[in-house]
């Protein structure tokens, strides 16, 4: 089974990219199951329910946020009508929408996925490792197969996560920081890991915000106005291949194409026949 899984969708650029890649690698790569996280997807803060359905049509199954999930408060009514639409599961009971699903494969075989969100510099939530370990417990008995975003700032907590996890769920990836690292690998005990799978959105940027205004405040300390950058977006992703039967990774591969990359593919893919 693969698993294709994109880093975080910003703004228009993003969303772009994605509609044009999206199902191109669906058919090239023979992909079975996608999930994007989209918590930036709406002009670089936030999520709209049009956008959100929207991504559901460029044949993503499920999507993942964090921080700022919350940034467009009309999701506040789109989250609890849509179970494809995740936040973090560590955020306090009774908060709107859910933490986990089980999606279906294209040939109906289950995967389960589980949204958290990390504590080290990041707004204090529950515990993310009980949470994500009580998450995955719950879903075992309906899928073998479950990948984790674990939505984080430090790369020790994001490593630390998929070590914890290790041999319990197929697939620990991290996003937030928008910069995808190159530590993939496949932990001891069959768990696929990367620290951060990076953004999929405008790369002339910094971490998708227009340069001047980022950059001003790094060098004089005063506010600024932070509007997403404009231009050709870049995706980042990442393609994991699981085993059904025993819900362990046996391949991750990192995904880091260009606008031009994109469009080659694209072009080169047959339309689906309808």
């Amino acid at each position: 089974m693969n698993i294709l899984f994109i880093g975080d969708i910003f703004g228009k650029p993003g969303r772009e990219i994605a509609r044009r890649a999206i199902p191109a690698l669906i058919e090239q790569r023979d992909i079975d199951f996608v999930i994007a996280n989209v918590e930036n997807s709406a002009a670089g803060f936030g999520v709209t329910g049009d956008i959100a359905d929207t991504i559901l049509s460029y044949g993503v199954d499920v999507m993942t946020t964090g921080n700022h999930v919350w940034d467009k408060k009309e999701v506040l009514e789109y989250i609890p009508r849509e179970p494809r639409l995740l936040r973090p599961a560590n955020f306090p009971a009774g908060v709107p929408g859910r933490g986990s699903i089980v999606g279906r494969t294209r040939t109906g075989e289950p995967v389960g996925v589980v949204n958290v969100m990390g504590r080290v510099f990041m707004s204090p939530l529950d515990d993310p490792f009980a949470v994500a370990l009580r998450e995955a417990d719950a879903l075992r008995a309906k899928a073998r197969v479950i990948f984790v975003d674990f939505h984080a700032e430090a790369t020790s907590e994001k490593v630390a996560m998929g070590w914890h996890l290790d041999g319990r769920v197929t697939a620990v990836v991290g996003t937030h920081t928008h910069v995808q690292t190159a530590d993939e690998r496949i932990l001891p005990k069959g768990t696929a890991c990367l620290t951060d799978a990076g953004m999929t959105g405008p790369h002339d940027s910094i971490i998708g915000v227009q340069i001047e205004a980022a950059l001003t405040r790094f060098v004089n300390g005063m506010p600024a106005k932070f509007e997403a950058a404009t231009g050709p977006g870049r995706l980042n992703a990442v393609i994991v291949t699981a085993d059904p039967r025993t819900g362990l990774a046996t391949a991750i591969e990192r995904l880091n194409l260009s606008a031009a990359e994109v469009e080659a593919l694209a072009a080169a893919t047959p339309a689906p026949v309808r």
